[in-house]
């Protein structure tokens, strides 16, 4: 039988909670925390009001590779790798921290949730730790951007020095929307 300190579990349930407002979801917390199912599934409601969200992790490094998702995934790592060479942190307290500075640096639209959410910069650790997608240095910017590990690597080139040609096309539509609701619904100018 193991033996449980109060403080233990409370440093356990702050850890839960924190990771539980940053939108983990349960089999993150299950793996980073050592408290129970059930009591992980009474904390989740008592803090979100609901039950998690139901069935499995995403498990596909192609996510990562597409434009906006590499964009966000690759500032995520970038700043995550630097603190764990500079600020002499590790495991989830990493993850946490570099999540933090991500949604600081890439804030999402108010009623929008974040294009990288916690759960998924966890699994691109798991990934990156497992050496199934790897850092690769842009040839014009020079910046570093997320790869799978045995792709080909003459002329590569990051989302943001060469960006798809669709890019930018919802925003565009979503304003040409608006303008044409507010001329078509006779508001004065």
């Amino acid at each position: 039988m193991t033996v449980r300190s109060v403080s233990g579990d409370a440093q356990q349930i702050l850890l839960a909670s924190e990771l539980i407002r940053l939108g983990a979801r349960l089999q993150l917390l299950e793996s980073e925390t050592t408290l129970s199912r059930e009591r992980l599934l009474k904390l989740y409601k008592e803090l979100r009001g609901a039950s998690p969200p139901k069935g499995m992790l995403p498990f596909s490094t192609d996510w990562f590779i597409s434009w906006q998702p590499n964009i966000h995934a690759s500032v995520f790592l970038g700043i995550y790798r630097y603190l764990l060479d500079h600020a002499r942190l590790s495991g989830v307290d990493a993850v946490i921290k570099a999540y933090r500075l991500y949604l600081e640096q890439m804030p999402p639209e108010p009623t929008e949730q974040p294009l990288l959410s916690l759960t998924r910069a966890w699994t691109l650790i798991r990934f990156f730790d497992n050496r199934m997608l790897s850092m690769q240095r842009c040839d014009i910017c020079h910046g570093q951007f997320i790869s799978h590990t045995f792709q080909l690597r003459s002329g590569t080139r990051c989302g943001l020095c060469h960006p798809p040609a669709r890019a930018g096309k919802r925003k565009r539509l979503e304003k040409t929307v608006e303008v044409d609701y507010s001329v078509s619904s006779g508001s004065s100018w």
